[in-house]
Formats: C-alpha cells, sequence, structure tokens
C-alpha cells in the first residue's frame, strides 16, 4: 500500500447532482503518489453515520459524474450507503488526451503485455482507491469495518486486482469485467482468488459488445467461493435498472 499523508486531504460541501438533490454531497480531494485526485462523496438525506460506505468506480473513458454514476449512486445512497467515487488517472479532473490516446493503443494490440504506460496507469489508480480508502475512513460519517467495492468494465477489471489486495473491503459487486483481455500482471484473473471468503458479486450483460462472454466467464471461474455471477439482458453501455438492484442489494446484506 502506498503511503498515505492525512494532511494532504481537503473537503468541502458542494450541490448534489440534479438526479439526486436531496443528497449531501462532499468534494473532496487527496495525493496519491503524487498526483492530486478528485473525489465526490454522497451520503442519506439523514442520519450522523457511521455509514456503510460503497467505493464506486468508474468505466473507461467515463468519470466519478458520469451519469451512470448517478444512476447507480443516488438510489444507493437513498437507501442508507454512503457512496464515493474518484476519477481515474487520465479522466474527469484528470484528463490528459494524449497520454489517454498512448494508453488506450497500448491496450488495443493484439496481445497487451500490461507493461510500459498501461502498467503505470494501473498501478497509479490502484494506489488511487487505496488511498480514497483511507481519507475516507479519516470522517466520522463513515464506518471503517463496512467498506466495500463496486465497479463498471474498466473498474471492475482494476476492482478486482485492488480488491484481492485490499483488506478493507467486505464485498464486492463487479459489473461489466471479464479475464484476459490483458496478459501479464494485470490480468485480474491471477489475483482474483485472494479475494476469498469475502462475497464477491459479478454482474454482466448478455449482448455486451465490448467484453466478451467467454472473458466474462474466464474472471468469473478464477475467482473463488463465495461467489455469485448474474447475466442480465443488457448491454456494455445500458445495464438495465434490475443489474443495479441486485448489486446494492448485495452490497447492503453483506455490508449491514
Amino acid at each position: 500500500m502506498s503511503p498515505f499523508d492525512p494532511r494532504s486531504v481537503t473537503r468541502r460541501r458542494t450541490t448534489a447532482p440534479t438526479t439526486c438533490p436531496e443528497l449531501r454531497c462532499w468534494a473532496f480531494s487527496f495525493a496519491s503518489r503524487g498526483d492530486r485526485v478528485p473525489g465526490r462523496l454522497l451520503l442519506p438525506e439523514t442520519g450522523a453515520g457511521p455509514f456503510p460506505t460503497v467505493l464506486l468506480a468508474h468505466g473507461a473513458g467515463g468519470s466519478k459524474d458520469a451519469s451512470y454514476m448517478d444512476a447507480s449512486a443516488g438510489p444507493w445512497a437513498r437507501r442508507g450507503l454512503a457512496v464515493a467515487s474518484i476519477d481515474f488517472p487520465l479522466h474527469g479532473e484528470r484528463s490528459e488526451a494524449k497520454l489517454f490516446a498512448l494508453v488506450a493503443s497500448e491496450l488495443a494490440r493484439p496481445d497487451p503485455s500490461g507493461t510500459g504506460l498501461l502498467a503505470d496507469f494501473a498501478a497509479q489508480a490502484i494506489s488511487d482507491l487505496e488511498n480514497c480508502l483511507s481519507a475516507l475512513c479519516e470522517w466520522p460519517e463513515i464506518d471503517p469495518n463496512r467498506l466495500g467495492y463496486a465497479g463498471f468494465s474498466l473498474g471492475s477489471i482494476i476492482g478486482a486486482t485492488f480488491c484481492a489486495g485490499e483488506p478493507r473491503v467486505r464485498a464486492a459487486a463487479l459489473a461489466l469485467g471479464g479475464a484476459g483481455l490483458v496478459s501479464g500482471p494485470l490480468d485480474p484473473a491471477g489475483p482474483v482468488a485472494r479475494f476469498a471468503p469475502r462475497p464477491l458479486l459479478f454482474v454482466n450483460a448478455n449482448d455486451d459488445e465490448t467484453i466478451p462472454r467467454e472473458a466474462a466467464r474466464a474472471l468469473f471461474d478464477a475467482a473463488a467461493e463465495p461467489k455469485q455471477q448474474l447475466w442480465f439482458e443488457g448491454t456494455h453501455d445500458a445495464l438495465p435498472g434490475a443489474a443495479l438492484k441486485a448489486m446494492w442489494q448485495f452490497l447492503q446484506q453483506n455490508l449491514a
């Protein structure tokens, strides 16, 4: 785990997303491996906590403020979970188009090896997630003993490796991820089994045009029990509400 400096954390009250204006919203940031990482925390409308908390991660090309993130984070917070999100490296407020294009070109190779810029990206992202949990645990509204993780696409693939090495995460819901898309140490099929004996949920779409069905099954097969995989009608960019509800129910049950 990378060193965390609590003195680097800033936090301010901000406007909640228009889809859930009744929720309490905080903008925060912290230092991670020399980068400044911006984040957002949604708290239930009432109550002092401490609340069970989910770290929710976006997909490639997305951000902590993406509409599909609001579609998950808002309803989950209304039902009693605190939900935190950060911008991954080269995304959102940290966007750098040229560097992102270089990372994407490495990923597009016939057999991407997870070296070079791609490896640096993953290492930074995992460090950012670790330090985000450390920042959250500084606040009285957050229950450090009831921390979960959820991710979409890239957030699911990176999250499988992150969660395997992060003992503070008690349960994880990984949506639209897969194994075998990157070879070498960045393939989540290697570390994901280490998440056991904590519960793990995989959510996938029947018509996912980005993650092949065999890749989704390979990641599930690589994980150890207890685990569950749910399939829903939908595409990579359009998971149905039933899938988001299933993720919330799983997280609430295992963080309660």
